[in-house]
């Protein structure tokens, strides 16, 4: 009986299987910021097992609330740089070099087909893109995986997510995730791993696929996945040149992670995006989901642009198309956060921050901080956003706020109207 490239990443890294359904993986790498890693510091600290497995596996980085804001947030900055001082951990990024972590690791190349990878983040779900099993923890879990590099799961089923059609002008990998929440529900894949196969997937750019894999939690998945092909070489080519006497070489090398063909899923749902719409949140579960006509006229306050759902440079083009030579609407404010410093560089180069700065939006640097609420970009009550984020719960972005989340398209779109609208119309 075939695979899944679950099954086959849990087959590899198995260490120990204490008790039927629970079994211990070896971790390939650790990742760790300054909002959940700071307490499990504290805690091995207290227990006098302030030790580090690998040094090399371990990479940091300071990016929820950057620069710091007040003394809280500056502590737990201090405490993560101290400890990643402490034991010279290589992969530490700090203010001026840090980005959100769930694009600045891969954009590193840290993130491999077949790696087990975990972080005390429930968006950690982003690198299964590259063929891994990628999985948000607690502290407890983080601990053990600093100090003993292994982790324990319950080996997930997977649910194969078929999208097929052709994608229509103005859609893209966010509408795709928010209309495949929308079928599955936010419990629909819980203690799942959600695989996305099917041709649509195969065009997308490593980008778009690790907007899917992102919102995967938002479904209650474990993990998103996507298979690894000649897209993830030619992403990680400048990683791995070394290892491969080709891009051949190495594609075939990464496709022993692809899922069988005979493989059995828990389930199957089929997608056809050929009719699908631009799609927009509305209320406070990310299942809450409506084609942009339907949602079309609701005024917002604020434009948010960013994250580590939809905040890298094809995402940041999107949006700049549409806003090239357009002005916000009057009373509306709109922010950009460029997900890392070497995208900020390449925007600036391409001219995409003057286009952003002329439409009359803030650029700020790198930080999740707007995303779950903490700084650059806070809601006041009553205020409503339209986010290129991935969480629309009750308060995320500010007490009493309301956030429709949408594309980078859709969203450069309210911002000239000042009310959710459709982007076809600007493209």
């Amino acid at each position: 009986m075939g695979k899944t490239t679950a099954e086959k990443i849990f087959a590899s890294h198995l260490v120990d299987e204490p008790f039927p359904g629970t079994k211990v993986l070896k971790l390939d790498v650790v990742m760790c910021h300054e909002i959940t890693t700071p307490i499990a510091i504290d805690d091995l600290m207290a227990r006098g097992k302030d030790r580090i497995f690998d040094t090399s596996k371990i990479k940091a980085v300071i990016d929820h609330v950057t620069p710091s804001k007040d003394t809280k947030t500056a502590t737990q900055a201090k405490i993560l740089r101290d400890w990643a001082h402490r034991h010279a951990i290589k992969d530490f990024f700090d203010i001026g070099a840090n980005g959100v972590c769930h694009a600045i690791f891969p954009e590193k190349g840290f993130i491999r087909p077949g790696y087990t990878v975990i972080m005390g983040d429930s968006h950690t779900c982003t690198h299964g893109a590259f063929g891994a099993f990628a999985a948000g923890i607690g502290t407890t879990d983080l601990e053990v995986g600093i100090l003993k590099g292994v982790c324990a799961f319950r080996e997930p089923k997977t649910i194969r997510i078929n999208v097929t059609g052709t994608l229509p002008k103005g859609v893209y990998a966010k509408d795709v995730i928010l209309h495949i929440i929308g079928k599955l529900t936010v419990n629909g894949a819980t203690d799942r791993v959600m695989e996305f196969r099917g041709t649509v997937i195969d065009a997308m750019s490593m980008e778009s696929r690790m907007t899917l894999c992102n919102m995967a939690i938002e479904a209650g998945g474990t993990s998103g996945i996507c298979m690894p092909d000649m897209t993830t070489v030619d992403y990680l080519w400048p990683f791995i040149s070394s290892e491969y006497p080709s891009k051949d070489a190495a594609c075939a090398d990464f496709k022993k992670w692809c899922s069988d063909d005979d493989a059995i899923y828990d389930s199957t749902l089929n997608i056809d995006v050929t009719t699908l719409e631009p799609t927009v949140t509305f209320g406070y579960k990310p299942d809450q989901v409506k084609p942009v006509s339907e949602i079309a006229g609701t005024p917002v306050d604020q434009i948010y642009i960013g994250s580590c759902t939809n905040g890298r440079l094809e995402d940041l083009r999107i949006a700049a198309a549409i806003l090239k030579g357009r002005k916000l609407a009057p009373g509306v404010r709109g922010i950009l956060s460029p997900a890392t410093p070497d995208i900020y560089q390449a925007a600036n180069k391409e001219g995409l921050i003057d286009i952003f700065m002329e439409a009359g939006f803030c650029v700020t640097n790198p930080t999740c901080g707007a995303c779950l609420g903490m700084s650059n970009g806070v809601l006041a009550d009553g205020e409503v956003c339209a986010s290129t984020t991935n969480r629309n719960f009750m308060g995320r972005m500010g007490k009493g706020g309301m956030v429709h989340l949408m594309s980078p398209a859709t969203s450069a779109a309210t911002a000239i109207e000042g009310k959710i609208a459709d982007p076809r119309k600007y493209l």
